[in-house]
């Protein structure tokens, strides 16, 4: 597998010491892709800094200009979780531009597949708000430019123990995206109940499977085994877009899962096994994930499982 894998140091310039959302993510995730000789067996992508028109298949144009006006002023808060800095605009549109990237080097076939290590998140970003660490919504931007080129069926897993509710909410009435999604539930944002099917004509095609407190491996093998894969050859996607949100696991101090090392292995086994089925190619997106050591483990074993498929 021709595996791309997107970083750049610009990405540690959206900072503020003590917060769980930090630069120390990206070092320490890197230096597990380093330890494991995994950066050489990669193809090294340059995230480009998305235009507002980019950033606006998703999102309000005023709030884009927003989030840079803010940038301007230097440092602050869009909402009780989410700062910023002189750098936010930047990182986050460099973000965007990375994973919109990675998802053109797939779809023109010089990639089989991508990681993309890039923050700020976005997946709670709404359409003029950002929200829960997020600025800009990575993923859904990616899925907007993948619907622009004209693909018809695009399908979202987003394994973040928060309920990705910017990314439901974009695609909610919209059939041609499949919102998949396993969360802590009841958790911050406070969404993603089994009711929320989406709407109108999108009506079918969100599926959360909320998990309680203290769920570990056994309920993630049958959510991803079972009924991810169910639902990836019932929809029958041309793109898989992946919301890799590591707060999941049990070691993370944010969040009340039990999932160890072996459950995300095979959570992501099972992403790819599922896409490959179908045909449709996958690229990952860093969404979450605030336990140092979870990091430096757990991304590499995403990247090993993307570069043996």
């Amino acid at each position: 597998m021709r595996v791309g894998f997107v970083y750049d140091d610009r990405y540690l310039l959206h900072h503020r010491e003590g917060h769980p959302e930090n630069k120390y993510r990206l070092e320490a995730l890197m230096e597990g892709m380093a330890q494991r000789g995994l950066l050489s067996k990669v193809e090294l992508l340059k995230p480009f800094e998305a235009p507002a028109e980019l950033i606006s298949l998703n999102h309000d144009p005023q709030y884009v200009e927003e989030v840079m006006l803010a940038s301007r002023s230097g440092e602050g808060w869009f909402d009780p979780d989410t700062y910023y800095n002189e750098y936010t605009f930047l990182a986050a549109s460099l973000a965007v531009g990375g994973v919109v990237g990675a998802v053109e080097a797939v779809l023109e076939g010089r990639l089989d597949a991508a990681f993309c290590a890039v923050r700020p998140p976005g997946h709670h970003a709404e359409y003029a708000k950002a929200m829960g660490f997020c600025i800009f919504n990575n993923v859904a931007v990616a899925a907007r430019y993948l619907l622009k080129r004209g693909l018809e069926r695009v399908f979202i897993v987003d394994f973040d123990a928060h309920h990705g509710n910017g990314t439901q909410r974009a695609f909610y009435e919209d059939p041609r995206v499949f919102y998949f999604s396993t969360h802590q539930y009841p958790f911050y944002p406070g969404t993603g109940s089994a009711e929320e099917r989406g709407a109108g004509e999108g009506y079918g095609t969100t599926l959360n499977l909320p998990m309680p407190a203290g769920a570990g491996d056994e309920l993630f093998k049958e959510a991803y085994g079972k009924v991810l894969k169910s639902a990836v050859v019932g929809f029958r996607p041309q793109f898989v877009l992946v919301s890799a949100g590591y707060d999941l696991h049990r070691d993370d101090p944010l969040t009340g899962l039990e999932v160890t090392d072996e459950g995300v292995r095979f959570i992501v086994r099972s992403i790819v096994e599922a896409a490959q089925e179908v045909g449709a190619p996958a690229v990952f997106a860093l969404e979450g994930g605030y336990d140092l050591g979870v990091l430096s483990r757990c991304v590499p074993d995403t990247v090993e499982i993307l570069l043996s498929s």
